[in-house]
Parts: structure tokens; sequence; C-alpha cells
């Protein structure tokens, strides 16, 4: 007998849609529950089976080796018209199963129990149910274990859809936040642009490399996914070529980072440190216009300790001097404090090296 739709059949439909549950891959978490269920009920199928429009889909089974079957095999669309359970010792003899393909033919199992798995409207959606090849019945420790694994899968799949939802929405900010970022950039170009003097103007770049950092840093946040670690050798590079922007004729800028994936933290914190080394190379390291290059390296231990090395071929450090200029050396170690780290300034001979050693591993 096929089981007619749920009264609220179109709303029951769309919560099920909404949970996007249907036709995912299997899991571990929830095969583990049928493996349970059948170990609890003592039958040889048990099934977490979710009611679609025109078939029964199985997010996870065990002892029957199908995913779906038609509504026809169905004895779960029978169950979500119960209140919260559905139990049939002999399905042989119940006119509501009595000619299903699965009981009068097939494996032709002889008994059904099945919980209701309702949504957080409360409308049902499936079925955590178990199935067995002669008629018997289950004891009330039994059903109740039925029951609790039904709100569990439940409550497992309303978890993971809020993570899903979180995720779009941290999605769309960074989007929002990368495309407002670059609004503000363009702006202050075109102010740099109109501006009379050149420490204003010179300025007014620096301005715009740093947001052009920050919304390069949510572009590839947006990329990446929530919980996603950042390839640091295309977010540098990204980077590289707003700082390239900004370069002397006279300078070269070579970043060459190895493949290294740190948290948008570190990320964050490792593009202030570049920007603020070439800006301070620009202007202090070739005072008379001479050809120089700036380099950016990464190094990676055996142990976890990363290090950022940027380097130029310029004038070094002065007698007395702890970098090109105190506000520079300042953002810098305090960039490398936020990713737990530290910053040597070394003289390179010829040149100046900013050395970051950090750990790799760390929070977010």
């Amino acid at each position: 007998m096929l089981a007619p739709p749920h009264p609220q059949q179109t709303q029951r439909l769309a919560s099920l849609s909404e949970l996007q549950v249907l036709d995912t891959d299997r899991e571990e978490e929830f095969d583990e529950l049928v493996t349970l269920a059948a170990a609890i009920c003592e039958t040889p199928v048990a099934l977490v089976s979710f009611v679609d429009a025109d078939r029964q889909w199985f997010k996870a089974e065990t002892g029957l080796g199908l995913r779906e079957t038609t509504l026809d095999q169905s004895i779960c669309a029978h169950t979500i018209l119960e209140d919260d359970f559905l139990e049939i010792e002999d399905t042989a003899t119940d006119p509501r199963t009595i000619d299903n393909p699965l009981v009068c033919a097939g494996p032709q199992f002889r008994f059904y129990a099945g919980a209701v798995m309702r949504g957080d409207d409360g409308l049902p959606l499936g079925s955590f149910c178990v199935l067995d090849y002669t008629p018997r019945k289950l004891t009330d420790t039994q059903r109740k274990a039925l029951r609790a694994l039904a709100r569990q899968v439940t409550r497992m799949l309303e978890l993971r859809r809020g993570v899903i939802e979180a995720e779009t929405l941290r999605q769309e900010v960074d989007h929002r936040v990368k495309n407002s970022l670059q609004t503000v950039a363009a702006l202050t170009r075109l102010q740099a642009r109109a501006a009379k003097g050149e420490e204003a103007k010179a300025l007014l770049a620096v301005v715009e490399r740093r947001i052009g950092t920050v919304a390069a840093l949510h572009e590839e946040m947006y990329r990446t996914g929530a919980g996603g670690r950042i390839n640091l050798r295309t977010y540098l590079n990204n980077v590289g070529q707003l700082i390239d922007g900004a370069r002397p004729p006279n300078i070269r800028l070579h970043i060459e980072p190895e493949p290294m994936k740190v948290t948008s933290r570190q990320a964050s914190a490792l593009a202030v440190i570049v920007n603020e080394f070439a800006t301070n190379s620009f202007k202090h390291a070739f005072p008379n216009g001479e050809p120089g290059e700036i380099r950016v390296i990464t190094e990676l231990d055996d142990d976890g300790t990363a290090r950022l090395v940027c380097s130029d071929n310029g004038a070094g450090l002065k007698p007395d001097s702890n970098g090109h200029n105190s506000l520079g050396l300042r953002i810098i170690d305090a960039s490398a404090s936020q990713i737990g780290g530290s910053a040597e300034m070394l003289d390179g001979d010829p040149g100046l090296v900013t050395r970051i050693t950090f750990p790799l591993n760390m929070g977010s």
C-alpha cells in the first residue's frame, strides 16, 4: 500500500531540501549510528531514511546494500504520518505493508520499527528504522534507544546546516569587505593623483597599498572557506603586485615564497611586514636612485618553525640605527608579536635583512 502524502507535504519537502542532506556522501558518523541501532535492536538491517517526493533515500544503512528505493517500497513513508513511532510486528499481515515489494518479494522483511525524524520546525523528514526477516517486537528499552538515535541524527544535521549557513554568510561578508576596500583603494589612488605635494602623493600611495593588502586577504579568505588556511605563496604574490605598482623604476622586487599554508591572522601580519619593509626600502635604501632589488622568501623547518626573510641590497644599517626608520621597525615588531613570532633587523652586507621567525601551527 502506497502511503498518502503528508498533510503538509509541500512544507515538509521544503524543510527536507533546506537540510541539504539528500544525495550527500556516506559519512562515518551516521554509519556508526545505524550499526549501533542494529546492535541495540538486534536486527540485521538499520536505516536512516529520508522520504522525498518520489523516493526514500538512505543517508546511512547497514544490511540492505541500497542508497534509495521508490516510495512503493517505503514503509518509512507511513512512519512520517505517525506522531513519533511506528512498529509493525508482522508486515505480512498489516494492510500498509502486505503488498510492499520488500515484504512480499525481494528480501521479504517481516518486521519493521521506525522513529520519526523531525526538523526544527516539527515537520517529519524521515525515519530511523530497523528491519528483520522474522516477526517480532522491540522492548521498551530498544524503542527508547531508537527514538534517541533519531533525535541525534536530526541534531547532527541541523548543526551541519548551521555551519553551512554561517560559512555562506562569512563568504558574503568577505566578498563585500573586499569590494568595499577596493573602492576605498581606488578613491585613494585618485586622491593621490590629484595631490600637489610629493610627500602627500607618497603617503597616499602607502595607504592605498595597505588597503589593497587587506582586500587581497579577504579575497583569499573568500576562496579558501571557513577554517581554511591561506596559501601564503598566492597571497604574497598578490600583495607583491600591489607593491610593484608603487615601485620606483630603479628597484626590482622578487617575491619567492615556498608553498606554505598559514592562518588568516598570520597572512595579514606577514603582508604588513612585507609592505612595511618594501616601503622603507623604496624610501631609504637607494637614496641616489642607484639600481637595487628587494627579495622576499619564506623558509620552513622540520619542527614547524617558519621564517619570512625580507632583504634589499641597498644602503644597509647606518651606525647607531635599528632600521631604516623607527616607525617601520615598530610596525614590523608589532606584526611579528601578533603571530607569536620575533623580528630581527640584520646588516645584509650589502643592504638590510629583516627576519621574522614564527610558529607555523597556531590558532587562527
